[in-house]
């Protein structure tokens, strides 16, 4: 066994108990009776600004109303209404920045209704009994081909099968879920739920998976010509690197994220000593943290703009550093020196700091965060800027393809987000059959 002050990337820092415990569920569901007495806190508002925040337009004081009155699935069941995903939404989305900043208990007391983990107890409740809250229509006769089954490409598939048409997803990697199977800590998901929540999505029938479908221009020509409609969601597969820090002990934080959520055994998973991210982001946040949680000695996030700019919440920087992340702002890596265990990291300030001696931090492992991209993106579709250019309703330049998700919405990088967008889209592909 090694220990968190073995040098280099090497696996089985810690002992498998505590692994096991580091990576338990970041908050326990609540039990009835706590999921009671924190539905009686919500004032039921008329006009509840936690609806306006929340991307999909929930009616949240309705599925509390019904959770305070002891009706748990009823209230799943006005969840899934509007968000189909709402299980997963409840687990990762940062409702400290959407629902619960703009509840009126947050403004009057600094503590909002727990919607989150309200929300987490009804889907849940639904989730747990036998057959599915929604009952597929009657067979249109139509066939809609989805690309990419994350958050968007699920959320569209579902609402299309809901109104009878026939779906088939076409997925790149060998299981469905996307960023909620392989981008999200694992702390967050627990008892492979994103999987679990997948199965559930699909029994609503008339949607057929298909996994290790890479879906080129040519590919895509078949697809429009085999189907009434194609929905691209197709996320944001690849990865910004940087140069200057060369290859050597430097890997895209997604693919270390990915790595850790399909380890069978995370003792086996190597780790570094001193382990360095780089980036500000959820996906930063997420790498650390479990970096942390395997065994690192020591962590650092570099953030190239002050703790105010950082796109990952508060709630998330705080978590961080609850685990012993150290996190450095106005901080960009310029260089490295070394090799190995003894490389060390260059590092500038920025902003406010600028013309101050660069430092160095020891950094055997180092984990770019710094942002995604279309690494191919269809030739045929109209680019707005970097990503995917789409309406409101998700309809691209091309003929009968619509998109949505993180390919069409820079700076919304949410699954409540793209289930918004991928449901929106379906509701305008049925419109357009």
């Amino acid at each position: 066994m090694t220990t968190p002050s073995t040098p280099g990337i090497v696996p089985g820092r810690l002992p498998p108990d505590e692994i096991a415990s580091n990576f338990a569920d970041l908050h326990a569901p609540y039990d009835p009776h706590e999921a009671h007495v924190a539905a009686d806190r919500c004032y039921f508002c008329h006009d509840a600004p936690c609806v306006t925040a929340c991307p999909t337009a929930i009616d949240i004081p309705l599925f509390i109303r019904q959770i305070a009155t002891g009706q748990p699935e009823a209230a799943g069941k006005t969840i899934f209404d509007q968000n189909i995903l709402g299980g997963m939404c409840a687990r990762v989305c940062p409702t400290e920045e959407l629902c619960e900043e703009a509840c009126v208990r947050e403004l009057a007391e600094g503590k909002p209704v727990e919607i989150g983990r309200l929300q987490r107890y009804a889907t849940d409740s639904v989730m747990a009994r036998q057959g599915h809250p929604f009952v597929r229509a009657a067979d249109t006769g139509k066939s809609i081909a989805i690309v990419g089954s994350g958050p968007a490409g699920l959320a569209c598939a579902h609402r299309l099968a809901m109104k009878g048409h026939a779906v088939t997803i076409y997925e790149a990697r060998d299981k469905a879920g996307g960023l909620n199977e392989y981008g999200i800590a694992s702390y967050k998901t627990v008892d492979e739920f994103a999987q679990r929540e997948v199965d559930w999505l699909l029994s609503i029938g008339g949607i057929t998976v298909k996994t290790s479908e890479v879906i080129d221009d040519a590919r895509l020509t078949e697809l429009r010509a085999s189907h009434d409609a194609v929905f691209l969601g197709i996320g944001l597969p690849g990865a910004y690197g940087l140069p200057e820090l060369g290859d050597e002990g430097v890997t895209s934080a997604i693919d270390f994220i990915a790595a850790l959520r399909q380890s069978d055994d995370l003792t086996s998973l190597p780790i570094g000593r001193n382990v360095v991210v780089i980036g500000g982001g959820m996906t930063a946040i997420d790498a650390a943290v479990q970096s942390k949680l395997l065994g690192a000695d020591s962590v650092t996030i570099l953030y190239r703009r002050d703790k105010g700019a950082m796109p990952a919440s508060e709630y998330e920087q705080d978590l961080a550093a609850s685990k012993g992340v150290r996190l450095m702002f106005n901080a960009q890596a310029i260089g490295s020196h070394g090799t190995g265990a003894d490389r060390m990291i260059e590092v500038a300030r920025t902003g406010d700091l600028d013309g101050t001696e660069p430092m160095q931090i020891p950094a055997d492992q180092v984990l770019l965060a710094i942002g995604q991209m279309l690494d191919t993106p269809p030739e045929e579709i109209d680019l707005d800027g970097k990503v995917l250019g789409a309406g409101e309703t998700g309809k691209t330049s091309l003929a009968g393809v619509w998109a949505g998700g993180d390919c069409v919405s820079p700076g919304k990088n949410l699954t409540v987000w793209a289930v918004r967008q991928g449901r929106d889209a379906a509701e305008d592909i049925h419109e357009a059959l």
